[in-house]
C-alpha cells in the first residue's frame, strides 16, 4: 500500500458516525451526533458542506438520486439532498427520551439493521431492529453500545457487537429479506484487547473491516473469525467505515473526541477527522434502502 491517508477538508467531529458513499458524485456524507450536523464532502478535495440538524443523527443511508434516509434520535427521516428538507419516514423508539440512534447498515435485501442505545451508554438500553418500508422488527435487546452491523457480500449472514462485551457476533439471514434465521455466535472475543468493536463493514471478500475505538486502528477478520490484518489510522478514536472512491479499494473513517480529555485531545493532533485510508482491497457499495417492505 504505497498511498498516504488522506484526511478530508471538514471541521472535527465530536462523535462521527454513520458514513455513506454516493458514487454518482463522488461524495462522501456522515454525521457528527453530538453535535447535530451533517456533512457532505467530495473526496477528490475541496472543503465540506456542513448541514446543521434539528437532532442527532448517527447514520446517513443512501435511498436514490435525490434523497438519504437519516436514522435520528426518534426515528429515521427522508431528506432531500438539494432542498435539504427532511420528513420522518417511520418512528423509531420514539416515546423513549432516554435513548438515541446508533450504528446501522444497509442489507443487500434493501432492509436496514437499525440500533439505539441509552444516550448515556446506561447498560442494557441498546437494541437493533429490522426495517423493512416502514414495518420495524425488533431483533435483539438488552445491548449496551451495539455496533458493528454488517453483511456477507450474499446476504446470508450478519455481523453486529457489543462494544460493551468485546464480542463481535454472526448470525445466519434470510438473504432474501435480511431477517435471521438462527441464532448469533461468537465469531471474536475481543476481552481484554486494546480499545472497543466500534463500527464495521465488509469487503468483496467477505472480510469485515472495524474499527477500534481507542486503539488507533481498523481491524479485518475472515468469515472464519480470525483477525487477518491491522492498519494504524491517525486518530485515537476511529468510529465507523464505508467503502468508497471509484473503484471501493478506501475506507471512509470517521472518528470522535467525545471524553477526551485537553491533554488527550493534544496527544492526538488528528482528533475527530474524518479520513480515507487506502486498502488495496476491494469493497462493496451499501445497498440502498429500499421504501417498499
Amino acid at each position: 500500500m504505497t498511498d498516504a491517508i488522506q484526511i478530508l477538508d471538514a471541521p472535527r467531529c465530536h462523535l462521527g458516525e454513520g458514513p455513506c458513499y454516493d458514487p454518482a458524485t463522488g461524495t462522501g456524507w456522515w454525521v457528527d451526533i453530538l453535535e447535530r450536523r451533517l456533512f457532505e464532502a467530495p473526496l477528490t478535495g475541496g472543503g465540506a458542506r456542513v448541514h446543521a440538524l434539528p437532532f442527532m443523527a448517527s447514520a446517513v443511508t443512501a435511498v436514490d438520486a435525490n434523497r438519504k434516509l437519516l436514522a435520528a434520535e426518534d426515528g429515521l427521516y427522508l431528506r432531500g439532498t438539494a432542498a435539504g428538507d427532511l420528513l420522518l419516514f417511520c418512528p423509531l423508539e420514539a416515546d423513549d427520551a432516554g435513548t438515541r440512534s446508533n450504528d446501522g447498515r444497509v442489507h443487500p435485501s434493501g432492509a436496514l439493521w437499525i440500533s439505539t442505545m441509552g444516550r448515556a451508554a446506561q447498560p442494557g438500553r441498546g437494541a437493533i431492529y429490522h426495517v423493512a418500508g416502514t414495518r420495524v422488527t425488533r431483533l435483539y435487546a438488552g445491548l449496551t453500545i451495539p455496533n458493528a452491523i454488517c453483511f456477507s457480500p450474499d446476504g446470508a449472514t450478519g455481523y453486529f457487537a457489543d462494544t460493551d462485551t468485546g464480542l463481535l457476533k454472526r448470525v445466519p439471514l434470510d438473504p432474501r429479506t435480511g431477517l435471521p434465521t438462527g441464532e448469533p455466535a461468537t465469531l471474536y472475543d475481543h476481552r481484554g484487547g486494546a480499545g472497543g468493536l466500534d463500527g464495521a463493514a465488509v469487503d468483496a471478500e467477505g472480510r469485515i473491516w472495524c474499527a477500534r475505538w481507542g486503539a488507533s486502528c481498523l481491524d479485518a477478520y475472515n468469515p472464519e473469525g480470525a483477525r487477518v490484518r491491522t492498519v494504524p489510522v491517525p486518530v485515537t478514536r476511529p468510529s465507523c467505515p464505508t467503502f468508497a472512491g471509484p473503484d471501493l479499494d478506501r475506507l471512509l473513517v470517521t472518528s470522535a473526541y467525545e471524553g477526551m480529555t485537553r491533554e488527550e485531545r493534544d496527544a492526538d493532533p488528528e482528533h475527530g477527522r474524518t479520513f480515507l485510508v487506502p486498502l488495496g482491497a476491494r469493497g462493496l457499495l451499501e445497498r440502498a434502502f429500499r421504501l417498499s417492505a
